[in-house]
């Protein structure tokens, strides 16, 4: 099996049924959390299963830690075995959000010690008016075994970041709207503005304007600027968009030097010490 972080409808299509390859539904809307799962019901990619950001791919939140803190290790593996994800399967994940939902599925697995996985680089509406196949049907996927094995180094803490924040060697990269990098707007956390230092690069310039990841090519144009930089903590609102511009990071040939801030805005607003900042990094 190929190791992509992207992959075509294409190659989806010709990999349904192949009992190599496991599918996930990750479609999610933060504005109404039951969508997804409805979206899910009324059609998806034969064989697929659904995974719930909120249920499924995030953990309880609390004081402090993010909207959208890690699930539980044990209970998301037993999740992931429950959908047939085990060492030597491949999975392909997808939604219907520019692939920010799927993404965070990816980052997951890799988190978890699993590499085998990948986005499909359209979303689900695209691949239903190209043509492809749909159903209703819920598969019954075979259980499998999945094993934790846990990355530490992936991630990074709000004490981390504050220390690195501002070092020229650390880039610290905000995958929020423009807008809300800049303070202007702040639909959902406690303050309006970034973290000081932060440079704005908005996880959508990822996707071309035909809804399709960009080349690898394009996106290393994108990111040549951090090429000299020992290390780049990305983050955004809660720690999901965010994992779209890792994955574009991964696929523009960046290595161990990028790390999420899982608790992201969202957690590091919630420290009332904390400084904020509005004004765009020069």
């Amino acid at each position: 099996m190929i190791e992509k972080n992207l992959v075509s409808a294409d190659w989806l299509n010709d990999h349904i049924g192949d009992e190599k390859v496991v599918v996930a539904d990750c479609r999610f809307d933060l504005s109404n959390p039951d969508k997804g799962r409805n979206d899910y019901n009324e059609g998806h990619i034969p064989g697929a299963t659904y995974f719930d950001l909120e249920k499924d791919l995030s953990g309880q939140v609390k004081k402090h830690g993010g909207r959208h803190p890690l699930p539980q290790i044990d209970e998301f593996a037993a999740k992931l075995s429950s959908a047939g994800i085990g060492e030597t399967k491949y999975v392909v994940a997808y939604d219907d959000q520019g692939g920010a939902m799927a993404a965070r599925l990816w980052w997951l697995l890799k988190y978890l010690g699993h590499d085998q996985v990948a986005v499909l680089e359209i979303g689900y509406s695209e691949w239903a008016n190209q043509g492809y196949p749909t159903t209703i049907d819920e598969g019954t996927p075979e259980k499998a075994v999945f094993t934790p094995n846990i990355r530490p180094g992936m991630v990074v803490g709000m004490e981390e970041v504050s220390e690195k924040k501002e070092s020229s060697n650390v880039a610290l990269i905000d995958a929020r709207a423009p807008e809300r990098y800049r303070g202007e707007v702040e639909p959902m956390d406690k303050k309006a503005g970034h973290i000081p230092g932060a440079e704005n690069l908005f996880w959508k310039e990822n996707i071309s304007s035909e809804g399709k990841w960009k080349s690898k090519s394009e996106l290393q144009g994108r990111f040549d600027f951090l090429q000299n930089k020992e290390e780049i903590i990305a983050y955004c609102g809660s720690g999901v968009t965010a994992s779209a511009n890792v994955l574009a990071l991964k696929e523009a040939g960046f290595g161990d030097q990028v790390k999420l801030y899982v608790g992201s805005w969202s957690d590091w607003s919630s420290y009332d010490e904390n400084p904020v900042e509005t004004e765009e990094k020069k």
